[in-house]
């Protein structure tokens, strides 16, 4: 119960900071609904936003249907992220030879572009799920990774050799010191990761699969239908908001003592 209340303290406290966001979101939109009727646009370069709600109400079964199919693909991807940053991120914090080996590495693999990539995956791994979580796994990983290795870098060093003064052995240190004081930055770049995470899903849903938002993006797209790729786009932005603010929650719960500072 307690756990429950702490949540919605939490919400109720972040919505209340960001409504002169929300303020200026909705005078943009006023602002592009007046525009899009005096000057005549038509429905299919410009949708107005009343369009767009439009195309979203008629459209939302089957926007829930595809929905469904892109937050699988980007939660497994996202998980898969998570582990394999924090496995390459402790052995690289823990073994200076491993770091110095795989970071330059790490950070190459950045200079890809995941559009290159993803066909390959398509073309190795078929068009099931396999291909699109690892989509979503490369886009995901270098942020996890980097601000996770970086927050175990800054730990206290006078705090560190005062524990090996004491008999701590590397593991208690790692344990008792650098992994909580790398908390906040890991956090950082998962909250960075959960907003790549459903894009990347999507990416790799234009590259080949029956069913997932960016198949219904290509499909309305095709049929120039462009209140229903708007409508994508917000059904899109919202997940990656839902994604980003359950990490936020995890981040506050797991670390009090960094918030009430």
């Amino acid at each position: 119960m307690f756990k429950r209340r702490e949540v919605s303290i939490l919400v109720q406290k972040e919505i209340k900071k960001y409504l002169p966001s929300v303020g200026i979101f909705l005078l943009l939109l006023l602002i592009w609904e007046t525009v899009v009727r005096l000057m005549e646009i038509k429905e299919y370069i410009l949708p107005a936003p009343t369009a767009i709600w439009q195309a979203l109400v008629n459209s939302w079964g089957l926007l829930w249907d595809h929905s469904l199919q892109t937050i699988n693909e980007a939660f497994l991807g996202f998980m898969l992220a998570i582990v394999a940053g924090i496995v390459l991120a402790m052995l690289m914090g823990l073994f200076p030879l491993i770091k110095r080996s795989l970071y330059p590495l790490v950070v190459i693999s950045q200079t890809v572009p995941i559009m290159a990539v993803a066909p390959l995956l398509i073309i190795w791994f078929g068009y099931d799920l396999l291909p699109k979580v690892l989509v979503v796994s490369l886009v995901c990983f270098f942020p996890i990774t980097v601000s996770l290795v970086e927050g175990l870098e800054a730990t206290d060093k006078d705090m560190m050799k005062l524990l090996l003064a004491m008999g701590a052995s590397p593991w208690q240190i790692f344990k008792k010191v650098q992994l909580p004081g790398a908390l906040p930055s890991f956090f950082s770049g998962l909250k960075i990761s959960a907003t790549y995470s459903i894009t990347g899903a999507v990416i790799g849903e234009w590259l080949g699969a029956s069913k997932g938002l960016g198949v219904f993006m290509i499909r309305s797209m095709n049929s120039f239908l462009t209140a229903q790729v708007f409508a994508a786009i917000v059904v899109i932005t919202v997940l990656s908001l839902i994604f980003f603010g359950i990490v936020m929650i995890l981040a506050h719960l797991i670390m009090p003592w960094y918030y009430q500072r």
